[in-house]
């Protein structure tokens, strides 16, 4: 017997989260539990409209169109291994014949990867290839938002392996708070200011430019998304390393920014790149074209792609820096056990223990479920919370 759900989860945060592009105060992530024959596996995307276009609305009526009773038929007659294999070469969209959007498709892998998992005793980071020995912990960044002040930041934050600065509209500020971070940590941990598309090409070179007076290494997305001509112009005036991230969300885009001479390194989002197994593709190319990369997070993520996320950083262990999000401080009820941690007292986290993505769904879920799917031939029907 095969089943869906789907849950649309609005979690409030304890602390907002603040940067030129958005502001958030809650979650807003779709998390699909698939079942086949009593096994289950679990996916989630966090669709977000200045990144990709796309919105979880948009994702959920997509979703609804799709054959579900073929996919979980396919996933059902399928040796889980011979699945797994194809999925590694052809990429789900060839796999299933089914098509979408990068969200779309990030929330159906993870579920059907995180099920293979558990079929076949692999973790995540075998899912996609990577060795299960993943080493113990990792290092990850801190991000500065737009909701504290740097001397808080300084004072709460640490230890600091990498910081990310998000831009204000005040480049005096920003300097101000490159200057600061780069007197308190010292010439050993990289600086990192991300703009979120927020600069101009008039005023971007003369931005880069204090900012790397003051001790920053890196801009992230100084400019509107995928402007490649007025990338390239600032990268060779700046005197800093620029890194893309709405600019790359398929691996056309990354060629196009390499053809461009448009950047130095790629920030690499299991949501906002199509999934674990695109994401994974991301990094290879990045690393056979010259490009240092980060892990990234989408703010807020509430569960697998915390786990999807952290899967392919440990298969990653030479990427520049690893962002773990701060779930531990958003949600002090979090949909997922065990929850996912970040050793706040070193910053670093471990890998997810166990087969697939390493958690399963709690009571905290049940209030989020939305639609569910039993094959029976009615198709997705709405829950009694999506009924209310």
């Amino acid at each position: 017997m095969s089943e869906a759900v789907l849950y649309r989860v609005r979690l409030p945060m304890a602390t907002p989260f603040d940067h030129p592009a958005a502001r958030r105060t809650t979650s807003d992530s779709l998390v699909l539990r698939i079942g086949v024959d009593g096994v289950y596996g679990l996916g989630e995307c966090a669709p977000r409209r200045y990144v990709t276009g796309e919105t979880s609305d948009g994702v959920i009526a997509a979703l609804c169109r799709l054959p579900m009773d073929a996919l979980l038929a396919r996933i059902e007659h399928t040796p889980p291994a011979d699945l797994l294999r194809r999925l590694r070469a052809q990429g789900f969209t060839a796999t299933f014949g089914i098509d979408g959007g990068n969200n779309l498709v990030c929330l159906l892998e993870t579920a059907v990867l995180d099920l293979l998992g558990h079929r076949l005793g692999l973790t995540a980071r075998e899912l996609i290839g990577a060795d299960r020995d993943a080493g113990e912990r990792l290092a990850v960044s801190q991000v500065l938002d737009l909701s504290i002040g740097v001397e808080e930041f300084l004072a709460s934050r640490g230890p600091f392996h990498f910081v990310k600065v998000k831009a204000s509209d005040d480049i005096a500020r920003d300097a101000r708070t490159v200057r600061a971070i780069r007197d308190h940590v010292g010439d050993g941990v990289a600086v990192m200011v991300d703009a979120n598309m927020s600069w101009t090409p008039a005023n971007a070179p003369s931005r880069a430019r204090r900012l790397r007076e003051c001790g920053a290494d890196l801009i992230e997305e100084p400019l509107p998304s995928r402007d490649w001509a007025n990338l390239r112009a600032l990268r060779r005036v700046a005197g800093l390393g620029i890194m893309l991230d709405e600019s790359v969300c398929t691996l056309e885009d990354a060629r196009s920014a390499v053809a461009a001479g448009a950047c130095d390194a790629l920030n690499v989002r299991i949501a906002k790149n199509g999934g674990l197994l695109r994401a994974a593709r991301l990094v290879d190319f990045a690393r056979a074209n010259g490009l240092a990369f980060q892990i990234g997070v989408q703010v807020a993520e509430v569960g697998p792609l915390i786990n999807a996320g952290r899967a392919l950083a440990f298969g990653s262990r030479d990427a520049m820096t690893v962002e773990a999000g701060q779930s531990d401080r958003f949600f002090p009820d979090m949909i997922v056990a065990p929850p996912p941690a970040v050793d706040r007292r070193t910053n670093t986290i471990a890998p997810a223990a166990g087969p697939g993505l390493g958690i399963r769904l709690n009571e905290n879920a049940d209030r989020w479920a939305v639609l569910r799917f039993t094959g029976s031939g009615t198709g997705w029907q709405r829950t009694a919370l999506a009924a209310r």
